[in-house]
């Protein structure tokens, strides 16, 4: 087993159980306990993760595999600031692609004042405009996989290739310039790129605590995207890299 198989799985034990064990690593992962370790002391490095004697935990500030209604609670003042620059961006009668995420919810849960279609495998957007008449939803069929509130698919795939929209509004877990955006999950990932050929115009949405992170799988470049929005607590180095980067970048306020 490849080394980002066994942090994708190990991260996804934690995501579970809040603590996990490096013996129950061992044991499911079958390797050795010295290997676990030397996972372990890699994704804490990336900050993933906080090793604890026998194991690691979960960290509770700033961590991207918290669950969203969790990762909500944190920073809602930046995140709704981001949704509600991002709604400059969208028409009436446009067609969105809108990828899971806590700030992608937030811009979900904005929309409703005029006629829109979205599109989303994520059952968190899903719900947000469940009740929004004048949103035509359209929900991308498949499995979903873990705890997450998206689903993955040969079903989801196929549409992504028949489909083009407006815009794609997408979340990251994280985004530095020498490795692009990033997220924990191989099949998040492998959505991510395929629904990057649904639009000419790719949206990011992260807030600042997002920059200059890297998880486990890249699934785009700073080069593919037509604009981020971010927030004030971007400091003005990297702001200014970004931009000579070619990409757009929009710092709100909160």
């Amino acid at each position: 087993m490849l080394s980002v198989e066994r942090h994708e799985k190990i991260l996804h034990q934690l995501d579970k159980n809040t603590i996990i064990k490096v013996s129950d690593l061992s044991a499911l992962l079958q390797v050795t306990e010295k290997t676990i370790r030397i996972d372990l002391e890699t994704l804490e490095k990336n900050g993933l993760l906080k090793r604890i004697h026998g194991g690691a935990t979960i960290l509770e500030e700033e961590n991207p595999i918290l669950p969203i209604k969790k990762r909500q609670l944190q920073h809602g003042e930046v995140k709704n600031a981001i949704a509600e620059e991002a709604l400059k961006m969208i028409q009436e009668n446009d067609t969105l692609l809108i990828d899971g995420g806590s700030t992608t919810q937030a811009l979900a849960a904005l929309l409703g004042d005029f006629p829109v279609t979205v599109i989303t495998n994520d059952i968190n957007i899903a719900y947000e405009l469940l009740t929004k008449e004048r949103v035509q939803l359209m929900m991308v069929g498949g499995t979903r996989i873990g705890t997450s509130g998206s689903l993955f698919g040969s079903e989801a795939s196929n549409l992504l290739k028949r489909i083009r929209v407006n815009n794609i509004f997408f979340g990251t877990t994280g985004i530095s310039l020498e490795n692009g955006l990033t997220v924990l999950n191989g099949i998040h990932a492998d959505w991510k790129k395929e629904a990057l050929s649904c639009s000419e115009h790719v949206t990011l949405l992260a807030d600042a605590t997002k920059f200059e992170k890297d998880a486990l799988i890249q699934f785009a470049s700073v080069e593919d995207l037509s604009h981020i929005i971010t927030d004030v607590s971007l400091n003005d180095d990297l702001y200014q890299k970004f931009l000579q980067s070619g990409v757009p970048v929009t710092r709100v306020s909160f």
